[in-house]
Order: structure tokens, then sequence, then C-alpha cells
């Protein structure tokens, strides 16, 4: 599947791997693959997170996924479900914090090394994301899987990554209208 990925694609999924490796992460998840679409520039998934303000508030971003990663990878959605059981994921996670230290619940280890080959690998999520972009691709009758196929992709798929993109002004209807319109355009 890589070979039909185009050069931006590629680094996107470069990036995501040094992403994890900077956290510690045994697996690249999605929020990873867009942490990575962040860091890019000139390319048409950049255009795209610039055109709807997303990449202008990269920390706002980046923030909101490292709390979701402190929520050991819980949705908003999630902990307000569990908070309607009398379930308070906040204290929970203070009082884990609190025993084992901050990041605890956040799945990456206490140090460095990890057993392997020393990368990280890709999470169940993250390779679902990749394989998503390419039945989009797919779908819009393109030749290659470029990085806006990955952009489409996170906000196509229910789940964390998605959330925080739709809180920060990027939905997949958004995203869309702005690669067909080849400008600017709000988010819905």
């Amino acid at each position: 599947m890589f070979e039909r990925f185009t050069k931006d694609a590629r680094e996107v999924v470069k990036g995501a791997v040094a992403h994890a490796g900077r956290e510690s992460a045994r697996t690249v998840d999605a929020g990873h693959l867009l942490l990575a679409l962040l860091d890019r520039e000139a390319s048409r998934g950049s255009f795209v997170l610039a055109a709807l303000g997303a990449a202008a508030r990269r920390e706002s971003v980046t923030a909101a996924l490292a709390e979701v990663r402190r929520r050991a990878g819980l949705s908003q959605a999630e902990t307000e479900a569990l908070a309607g059981l009398g379930i308070d994921v906040a204290e929970i996670v203070a009082r884990v914090e609190e025993v084992h230290g901050a990041g605890a619940m956040s799945g990456s280890p206490k140090e460095k090394a990890w057993w392997g080959s020393g990368r990280p690998s890709f999470g169940r999520d993250a390779k679902d994301v990749l394989e998503k972009s390419l039945r989009i691709a797919l779908a819009r009758r393109d030749r290659s899987i470029g990085d806006h196929h990955i952009l489409l992709a996170l906000t196509a798929r229910p789940g964390v990554t998605a959330e925080v993109l739709a809180d920060h002004g990027v939905t997949y209807e958004s995203a869309v209208r702005v690669l067909d319109g080849g400008g600017e355009a709000r988010a819905g």
C-alpha cells in the first residue's frame, strides 16, 4: 500500500513514527498522524489545516491530544457517558497520577527503552486511518494517496482524533469543501 503514497503522505507516516518515539510510546496512534500532519508545510493537507484555522492553533490541538492520552485515550463523549454513571474520570486520573506519577495512564513507559526493535509499531487505530485513506483516495478516483487523504481519514473515523479536529473546526465536510473548492471554507 505504501507504494501508492505520495512523498507528503510518506513524510506524515515518518513524522508520526518520530512523534511516537519522542513520547516513548510503544505504538503510533492516530494522534501521532495528526501531529505529523500539523508539521507539514506546502502540502494539500497543510493547506486544508491552514484554511480551516487548525494549523494556527497547533498548541491547542497538541494540548487536546495530550489530555486525551492523559485520560487513557477516552474521548470527551466517553468521559461524559461515564459521568452519567457517576464515574468521574478526572478524579480517577488524578488519583492514579498521585500514586504512579503524571501521565501514568498514557500508556508510555517511564524509561526511553522498550523491548522490540526500538521503534514504535503502528497501533490498530493508525493502521485503520491509513487503510481508510486508501479507501478515500479510491472513492475520489485519485491515483495516489496524499497527506490530504490521511487528513480526510482522520476526520471520517469516529474517535478522539476526529473529536479533537472537530473541536478545532476541522470536519470531513469542511475539509472536503476546502479541497474541492480550492480555497478557504468555514468549518460547519
